[in-house]
């Protein structure tokens, strides 16, 4: 065999060898994220992929726990009557008279905004007249 012919051959058998490792790579990353207990990868929910004990197919019908309901517009209604009460309020104050997180109450107020709850001046917030 020429040498060129035997590094390609080379080259290839690593590669393909390199294949297989990431693949299994990737089932030992699972495998530790179920044992953690852990989200499988982006946007995945813990049990989506296949029929684990705490996925929908390792379960009985009658084992299924009702979701949790969000209760519509609570922060939303509470960062309101913080900006009626003090018209000018910032979003960092309002965050902290909610003891939530500031990045989570600029979200509220953008779809406060939206709706034409509320105007914003400089770094202030005022009900919409």
């Amino acid at each position: 065999m020429p040498p060129s012919n035997t590094l390609d051959k080379a080259r290839e058998l690593l590669e393909q060898r390199l294949a297989e490792l990431d693949d299994e790579r990737g089932q030992l990353e699972r495998a530790l994220a179920e044992l953690k207990g852990t989200r499988r990868g982006r946007g995945r929910p813990r049990g989506s992929g296949g029929a684990s004990a705490g996925s929908a197919a390792g379960r009985s019908a009658g084992a299924y726990r009702a979701k949790r309901r969000r209760r519509g517009g609570t922060r939303a209604e509470q960062a309101l009557k913080h900006i009626t009460e003090n018209p000018g309020i910032t979003a960092g104050e309002i965050a902290t008279k909610m003891n939530i997180a500031p990045n989570y109450i600029y979200r509220v107020m953008n779809e406060l905004k939206k709706a034409g709850a509320v105007s914003k001046q400089g770094k202030g917030y005022h009900p919409a007249s």
